[in-house]
């Protein structure tokens, strides 16, 4: 038998790749990722919002043959920045599906909000390997979603830290042996604050995430708890189960990123150190396993792991998220929807914190969401149900001004 001195990676064939949202957070370790496997990776298209600089530079340090912004007024910019490099240079919202149906193995689908569907489902559609990071797709959109995985042959593999904890340890041949499922989840920079300190948090305190590097809506969502409301209904669509076999606990160090319990009492979790690039590697080598420079865990300098129940009266984002996908139709849509928008006005200084899950819950109260079984019908609901949170918050602000002049 060989012994092995040294872990090694197994040789695996160079793969293609697309990353669809690569100037954000969860591109740009990507990207660093396949910076440091240049063998390993082919980099056909990147696409980016409106980062032109950053997105530029990407494409040329890993060799992109196409560069897409999504915001059609800086493709001059783009085209500049990326002049003489080789790069090919395209703009605008149709830019970016086309870069997402470009024969490649694999696609990164990391663009933030309801923008990243119709690109996603184009990679899907043409049967790829999806690293999914992007949580409207099934949060908004997960029936349609799974349904077009199943029909056209493509792989969908989480890269939430959470759901890719659960899918390396989900026995999919036997998934009627799974109990339930445990979301792990860090309570946030606010867990042991009370809701009187709760009502002062300023934009700069929510995006400070007290384990991870994230951008500032995903950070806002952490802070309100939503961004776990958010991975239950991912969660549904992305496992065989129930949404009753959906549980969550808090658990501050963020160490063990999901569990799965059997019907034996066996409970297998995975751990890790709290670093984006461990699940987005998952995702890249899958079904093989490649080198990260993720800090390794040592569980005795750790000293302890501590875990508690969510507190649903302090983050009511956890009940409404639970509430819509018990109601079906198109209310998990209204609820990602209404939040997008009152997070946006948060992060503007135009409502405070615990204001966003208050204009989701009325948005879902007054907002239509019946059946939808169309991208299209999709996407009608949820500018429905964010011109209804807007006016949410426009009247809200207008009864504080008239308040604060007496």
């Amino acid at each position: 038998m060989e012994r092995l001195d040294s872990p090694r990676e197994p040789q695996a064939a160079r793969r293609s790749i697309t990353v669809l949202g690569a100037t954000g957070s969860i591109g740009c370790n990507t990207l660093d990722l396949v910076a440091r496997h240049r063998e390993r990776f082919a980099v056909e298209a990147l696409t980016g919002n409106r980062n032109v600089e950053r997105l530029a530079a990407q494409a040329r340090a890993v060799g992109a043959k196409l560069a897409v912004t999504a915001d059609e007024s800086q493709y001059g910019a783009l085209k500049a920045a990326l002049s003489g490099s080789g790069v090919e240079v395209a703009a605008g919202a149709d830019a970016v599906i086309a870069a997402a149906e470009r024969p490649t193995d694999w696609v990164m689908a990391a663009i933030v909000g309801a923008a990243g569907l119709k690109p996603t489902l184009a990679a899907a559609r043409r049967g790829a390997i999806i690293g999914l990071a992007n949580k409207e797709c099934l949060v908004s959109a997960g029936s349609l979603m799974m349904a077009e995985i199943t029909r056209c042959g493509a792989t969908l593999i989480p890269v939430d830290s959470e759901h890719s904890a659960i899918f390396q340890v989900f026995d999919f041949a036997n998934a009627n042996t799974v109990e339930r499922i445990t979301l792990t989840a860090s309570g946030g920079p606010f867990r042991s604050r009370d809701l009187a300190q709760m009502a002062s948090v300023t934009p700069a305190e929510a995006v400070a995430h007290p384990n991870w590097d994230m951008g500032a809506k995903i950070s806002v969502d952490s802070a309100t708890m939503m961004n776990k409301g958010l991975e239950l209904i991912e969660a549904f669509h992305l496992f065989p189960v129930r949404g009753e076999q959906i549980e969550i606990v808090v658990h501050p160090q963020s160490v063990i990123h999901s569990l799965v319990t059997y019907i034996d009492g066996s409970v297998l979790a995975q751990l890790g150190c709290p670093d984006m690039r461990t699940p987005i590697a998952v995702a890249l080598a899958w079904p093989h396993r490649m080198v990260t420079p993720a800090a390794r865990l040592r569980l005795a300098d750790i000293g302890q792991l501590t875990f508690e129940e969510p507190d649903e009266i302090k983050f009511p984002a956890l009940r409404l998220a639970r509430e819509a996908l018990q109601a079906g139709g198109a209310a998990t849509a209204v609820l990602n929807a209404a939040n997008e928008v009152a997070v946006h006005h948060f992060l503007a200084g135009a409502i405070g914190f615990l204001e966003i899950p208050a204009v989701v819950e009325e948005t879902l109260a007054i907002c239509e969401r019946g059946a939808a079984t169309t991208l299209d019908e999709i996407l009608a609901i949820d500018g429905e149900a964010r011109r209804c949170a807007g006016m949410i918050v426009e009247t809200a602000r207008v009864r504080r001004a008239s308040l604060a002049f007496g």
